[in-house]
């Protein structure tokens, strides 16, 4: 099983945003730091799980254990439920997303356990500047 720590960062809310992906297991560890361009940071948060799961789905890895330090991502794909409308595309694309997966979790962890994908996900904010 590979484990995937996603974090979403903004440089405002909203302002310009960025995904921080760490995958590690299998021997190997990959870093991804995406653009997102203009966007809150819940959306960045739920930006950077799509484009974890995306990727791992790409790379074939269909066994994942996700981490991150958004409660607000983990609670609303535990209760498959937004209080906000503006994320049920979101958590609809996670939930479709999940289901590709042979073994999928999604785990909260506090943020000092999360530093490089928070890293990446800043570092992605500054490439647009």
């Amino acid at each position: 099983m590979i484990e995937v720590y996603v974090d979403g960062a903004s440089a405002g809310d909203p302002g310009l945003s960025g995904a921080g992906i760490f995958i590690k297991g299998h021997g190997t560890a990959e870093q991804y730091s995406l653009p997102l361009g203009s966007m809150t940071n819940h959306e960045a948060e739920y930006h950077a799980l799509i484009k974890g799961m995306e990727i791992c789905l790409n790379q074939g890895y269909k066994v994942a254990s996700f981490r991150t330090d958004s409660q607000l991502v983990d609670r609303a794909f535990e209760k498959q439920f937004v209080k906000n409308n503006n994320f049920a595309p979101l958590l609809e694309k996670v939930m479709k997303l999940s289901n590709q997966f042979d073994l999928f979790f999604l785990k909260w962890i506090p943020s000092k356990e999360n530093k490089v994908a928070d890293q990446l996900a800043r570092s992605a904010i500054l490439k647009q500047s």
